[in-house]
């Protein structure tokens, strides 16, 4: 079972000031902006440490002394986003909401991700107060204002969360909610097209208790989940709307977690989007949201906003973050919950991989060959023919191509493309020409040739790909470079690490269904293990990790939560360093969201300055025939902006051509 949570349901992280006093209050912040400049440090002291019903207590005694309005000062004695998040502080939450709402809808262009955050979060209460907010404050109709500025599905969907009538979580049937489940799937999977209404009214109405357990339904029904038909049936706003409502449904914190990563990710922070989640969060649920954070990213919030802001600005945000949860070890008991249903889902779950190379339909390798035995005879070579047949043919394909130009022309067309090709575009497409276990082999040989190690590239290859195409690889690499892959690794690599991969390599993991006694048995010498000394948890991380089959690891990171309150990943994270760290972590990913960890490994290859062109070639040319089309939802997931648009940014010539082409659209 999974572990019980205690007490309330979700944790602020700013709570009522013991011995308040909104007169000595007052007085403080009149003499912090009295005379030539201001005490800052006093001002997000005092202000970060009090609560919002304090706060407003704080106005009416300064108002009350002094005959002035405290957020009129506050405006005037401070600047940039500094002031934005103190006077946003300052204000009663459903104003606060109210402000933010107004801003998003007034002037040109309309901020939809903000419309959405509020509304898709918010219970009935808040709701109704916000509408109520903005009525007093801008003497306008919340709802009007919002029709007036949206359309279609989008406005419809806005318009019913707006009238803050959801159902309480008593209200559910279970006989409804095998209907509901049923209704939406019939509104999308079954039929041509989309009934958008359905969607609508179920996810808009029903209980948060009902829709979780209609969710749960609909994957038997489905064998998906329902965000994957979301995607699949919905678009544009109206797509990302119910996304988000779903995602709030199965857990606030989680989403506001993902909107505070998306925030500060990248160049550049969505300043206005880190300021509303940590005013509007903070007496809420913000400890959950930190430890939902650690729990899904590589850093904690806390960290995360040291990296990515600066000065007063950033110690108030720090200050309503409350603590660092890298220094942290126990999950909260919401957070353990979710690792473990995580887990469950994740073993639950049947993704339908699909790659984005299809074999070519009347496929001729004759005349494949002739074409491009054309492309590079005579003076220049027409690039656009070799990338158009290469990049449009299954790997099987390419390699008919490669024996029928040998036997029509008697020439190697491996060694005429490396001839008339050069630099990325090259290297592309004569990746593209090798069998998948000979351009591994290349990959393995490439990261320990040279000077140093690409250390990465050997954990990406050796903890993502199956015992068969471990083996294949073996047998290729023995075949070009006359030694075992195995003793190449060796002399390259040592320590634990080096362990690692030696064991990989051996493609002999255990294959077949999860065992659930023998989890629960691995999961507590795992945990056992953690208490040990360093050398003794490495070997059991090792020996498990490495050897188990992905099915049985799931239910054991499953137990594992349920043994120590814990999630694998992040002890690993805090007990291990090194490249052992990052191999272990690798496969804990790839058991998780294979995908996800190559979209992962995409966003690192292009973000900042220069490109990582090996890594970027090495994962599309090795799943553009597996997963991905998978691995493209999972980055414009991740990332907010689409594999597609990430390499036409960072790319160019026809080696953008070339890989875009494999990419196979934009999302």
């Amino acid at each position: 079972m999974a572990p019980k949570g205690k007490g309330s349901k979700y944790r602020g992280t700013v709570v009522e000031f013991p011995d308040f006093n909104p007169s000595s209050d007052a007085e403080v912040l009149y003499n912090a902006m009295k005379g030539f400049g201001s005490d800052k440090e006093t001002i997000l002291e005092l202000i970060t440490s009090r609560s919002n019903a304090q706060r407003q207590e704080i106005c009416a005694a300064y108002k009350s002394q002094y005959g002035k309005d405290l957020i009129g000062d506050l405006k005037y004695e401070l600047t940039g986003k500094f002031e934005r998040l103190i006077v946003g502080l300052m204000r009663p939450t459903a104003y606060h909401d109210a402000k933010e709402i107004k801003d998003a809808i007034e002037g040109i262009g309309t901020d939809e991700k903000c419309l959405i955050e509020i509304l898709a979060s918010r219970n009935n209460k808040q709701i109704h107060d916000l509408v109520n907010a903005y009525k007093d404050a801008y003497g306008r109709d919340l709802e009007a204002d919002i029709v007036s500025d949206t359309s279609g599905h989008f406005k419809k969907m806005l318009v019913v969360l707006l009238q803050g009538t959801r159902e309480e979580d008593d209200v559910v049937s279970e006989d409804l909610v095998e209907q509901d489940a049923q209704d939406l799937f019939d509104a999308g999977e079954v039929q041509w097209g989309t009934d958008e209404a359905k969607f609508i009214t179920i996810l808009g109405n029903r209980s948060v208790t009902h829709l979780q357990m209609v969710f749960d339904k609909y994957e038997k029904i489905a064998n998906k989940e329902i965000e994957d038909s979301i995607r699949g049936e919905l678009s544009g706003d109206f797509e990302k709307l119910m996304l988000a409502v779903v995602q709030c449904i199965r857990s606030v914190p989680m989403y506001f977690a993902k909107r505070l990563f998306k925030a500060m990710k990248g160049l550049g922070t969505a300043d206005n989007t880190l300021i509303r989640i940590m005013v509007s969060r903070a007496e809420i649920d913000m400890l959950d949201i930190r430890e939902f954070f650690r729990l899904s990213y590589e850093k904690s919030l806390y960290n995360m906003i040291k990296d990515d802001t600066s000065g007063e600005y950033k110690r108030s945000l720090l200050k309503l973050c409350g603590g660092d949860d890298d220094l942290a070890g126990e999950f909260f008991p919401e957070a353990a919950q979710l690792a473990y249903k995580m887990w469950e889902v994740s073993s639950m779950t049947r993704v339908e991989l699909k790659g984005t190379v299809q074999p070519a339909a009347n496929f001729n390798p004759d005349s494949d060959a002739q074409a491009l035995r054309k492309a590079m005879k005579g003076f220049g070579t027409d690039e656009d023919t070799i990338i158009d047949i290469v990049t449009h043919r299954s790997n099987a394909q390419r390699q008919e191509i490669l024996q029928k130009y040998k036997s029509l022309l008697g020439r190697d067309l491996m060694a005429d493309l490396k001839s008339e090709l050069s630099g990325s575009l090259c290297r592309l497409i004569l990746g593209l020409m090798m069998t998948p276990a000979q351009f591994d082999a290349k990959m393995m040989r490439k990261a320990m040739e040279g000077a140093g190690t690409d250390e990465k590239a050997l954990i990406e290859i050796l903890t993502t790909r199956n015992n068969q195409e471990i083996l294949a690889m073996n047998e290729a690499y023995k075949e070009a470079y006359h030694k075992n892959l195995e003793d190449s690794i060796t002399s390259d690599t040592s320590g634990h690490f080096c362990r690692v991969l030696v064991s990989l390599v051996q493609g002999s993991r255990e294959e077949g269904p999860a065992d659930l006694a023998r989890a629960q048995e691995d999961a507590k010498e795992l945990g056992d293990a953690v208490n040990d000394e360093s050398t003794s948890m490495e070997t059991k991380f090792l020996s498990i990790l490495c050897t188990r089959s992905y099915p049985h690891l799931r239910k054991v990171f499953q137990e594992f939560v349920t043994c120590t309150n814990k999630d694998v990943e992040q002890v690993i994270r805090k007990e291990i360093s090194g490249d052992l760290k990052t191999a272990l972590i690798a496969i804990v990913r790839s058991i998780k969201n294979k995908p996800s960890y190559f979209a992962d490994r995409l966003y690192k290859s292009m973000k900042g300055l220069g490109t990582d062109d090996r890594t970027l070639i090495r994962v599309l040319v090795s799943r553009s025939e597996i997963d991905l089309f998978n691995i493209r939802r999972e980055y414009k997931e991740l990332h907010d902006v689409s594999l597609h648009e990430s390499i036409k940014g960072d790319t160019s010539g026809d080696y953008r051509k070339a890989l875009l082409t494999l990419c196979g659209g934009e999302d």
